[in-house]
């Protein structure tokens, strides 16, 4: 399992040093989601391939990864190359050092979240079909909604008359943020999906789906983008009246 873990650190660590190369060099933010998304895969693809014997729930969670990973990179870059820069690297962008340290905690970042996927790549021991099975739908039933709720915020944002508002059709009428309930379902079912093969030390991957769940949860994703809307739309009574009526993050019913 070591082994696992240093390839797997070692392959992360590299491709996010080129890109952080290319990215800090010409000054751009185009390549900070698309590298994020690909790291995934290339990591995956790599301990599938370097396997003599591949088993069925090796190269389903390689596919559930790269559907995730593709889709993912790709929506984020078509969103880039639209919006021309990420708001995020403003006050970093031209300072090497601040800028550097992005990019190593995002590659610190995906081997955390890859945990329970590394030991699915590194066990020999037989698929279990029960834990395979829940697993699979739990996180393609996550992927789909990400998948969707990404694509609805895409379409509406770019209609003109759109412009300043804020979406709450389709899932976003049952979540203020459905992509990222989405988002955490994919890992916590490819966690469950490893279950089967955790021994000893090997069930503290399971900060694998805590630390993305707390990150989008307590740190980078809801609470900026609650901080944003709440500054944008404060004098607006709609948004109260939609914030007060909507879920958080799980899809639910909106309150009466």
């Amino acid at each position: 399992m070591i082994e696992t873990l240093t390839y797997a650190l070692f392959l992360i660590f590299a491709i996010q040093i080129v890109f952080f190369a290319l990215a800090a060099s010409l000054r751009t933010d185009k390549f900070t989601d698309l590298s994020y998304g690909l790291t995934f895969v290339a990591v995956a693809l790599f301990l599938l391939f370097t396997k003599s014997n591949q088993s069925l729930v090796q190269i389903i969670t390689v596919f559930l990864i790269m559907a995730w990973s593709i889709r993912l990179a790709g929506y984020l870059f078509l969103r880039i190359l639209i919006t021309k820069k990420d708001v995020r690297f403003d006050k970093i962008r031209d300072d090497f050092f601040k800028f550097a340290k992005f990019w190593f905690l995002q590659a610190i970042s995906i081997f955390i979240i890859l945990l329970p996927a590394l030991v699915i790549f590194n066990s020999d021991k037989t698929t279990n079909f029960s834990y395979l099975w829940i697993g699979f739908m739990i996180s393609a039933g996550g992927l789909t909604i990400e998948a969707i709720a990404d694509q609805q915020k895409f379409a509406f944002k770019n209609k003109a008359e759109n412009k300043d508002k804020w979406i709450s059709t389709g899932l976003w009428k049952y979540s203020r943020h459905p992509n990222y309930f989405g988002e955490m379902l994919v890992w916590w079912g490819i966690y469950i999906i490893a279950l089967p093969y955790l021994e000893n030390w090997l069930y503290l991957t399971i900060a694998g789906p805590l630390f993305i769940t707390s990150l989008l949860l307590f740190v980078t994703g809801i609470p900026t983008l609650e901080k944003k809307y709440e500054e944008k739309y404060k004098n607006d009574p709609e948004f109260a009246k939609y914030k007060s009526k909507t879920s958080l993050l799980i899809p639910l019913p909106p309150k009466i």
